[in-house]
């Protein structure tokens, strides 16, 4: 398959991370190099564009796509919540910006061997880098049913998480659950017939948690957040992009923290702990799509971004 995706809020992207021509400029989540591209259109011989991403495919189409810029380009096989080191392997001590875009990419999604969507027949995989081992298939088959319900509940807010998780420890004795599409039958065949008449379809929530657990996602991105911050330099910006809840919470939490790090009891009257804030946010609500956006890209509908620029 061809690798697309359509680059969700791309021009508040670009506004949000005010590209100087000479500067150095991460993308975290490479994908098929959409909003990369809108960097590197705005860089100059001297800027230099950091293109990360777990996906071989992404970083060659990626690669491909960006070629004519004459900016500087490095491409690096890496999780973007390891950018100390892959700065250290790149001798760089600081960046002016970085974008993360946390979206699984149109190509993931629609490549039925990736078993990412619920729509297509496919291995149970899911994983965001096929150089891991871990899939949707361990999860589902191995996970006992406490485990399952758990991580159906906290990672796809799945009011049916009980049942579902039930349904899916029954329905493996008989055999190992293969397929998205055996995972779907089960997982309608838990959800009440009243339950699945409005709404997505009865399999997101879950297909969205199993993801996350696959490929540790929010643990990973927790851990970005606050070394991204650390690596930026005085001005830059960071844009994070988020599609559920979830992970909008965990970068909204770790921006405010970081404004605001001071651990003295709410009762002292002053600060003794010393501790200042070196981030602050260029928005006060995250950024929505335009309703234009939302009809011409659907799956951007739930995405939000965040700006914040080191102090």
């Amino acid at each position: 398959m061809e690798f697309k995706h359509t680059s969700v809020l791309f021009e508040e992207c670009m506004e949000g991370l005010d590209i100087r021509p000479d500067g150095i400029y991460v993308d975290g989540t490479l994908g098929g190099g959409g909003h990369s591209e809108g960097i590197c259109k705005r860089l100059g011989e001297k800027g230099m564009l950091i293109g990360i991403d777990r996906d071989r495919d992404a970083l060659n189409a990626a690669e491909k796509r960006l070629e004519a810029y004459p900016c500087q380009k490095v491409f690096v096989q890496s999780n973007y919540s390891d950018i100390k080191d892959v700065l250290a392997d790149l001798e760089i001590d600081s960046i002016d910006g970085a974008l993360l875009d946390l979206g699984v990419s149109s190509f993931q999604l629609d490549n039925p061997d990736r078993g990412f969507s619920y729509m297509q027949e496919a291995p149970l995989d899911m994983r965001m880098s096929q150089d891991d081992d871990f899939t949707a298939y361990d999860v589902v088959n191995t996970y006992d049913a406490d485990e399952l319900k758990n991580i159906i509940f906290k990672y796809g807010e799945e009011r049916w998480a009980s049942r579902i998780a039930d349904f899916i420890v029954k329905a493996r004795k008989d055999k190992p659950i293969e397929t998205t599409g055996q995972l779907v039958d089960i997982i309608k065949a838990a959800i009440p017939a009243s339950a699945r008449r409005d709404g997505p379809h009865p399999a997101k929530r879950t297909f969205q948690a199993i993801r996350i657990e696959v490929n540790d996602e929010l643990g990973q991105l927790e851990k970005a957040v606050d070394e991204f911050c650390d690596v930026l330099s005085p001005g830059g910006r960071l844009c994070i992009i988020t599609f559920h809840s979830l992970e909008d919470r965990i970068v909204k939490d770790i921006i405010n923290k970081r404004i605001n790090p001071c651990t003295c009891p709410k009762e002292f009257p002053v600060c003794v702990c010393g501790k200042v804030g070196d981030i602050k946010k260029k928005s006060n609500k995250p950024i929505a799509p335009t309703a234009e956006e939302i009809e011409r890209n659907p799956r951007s509908r739930s995405a939000k971004l965040r700006v914040a620029e080191k102090i």
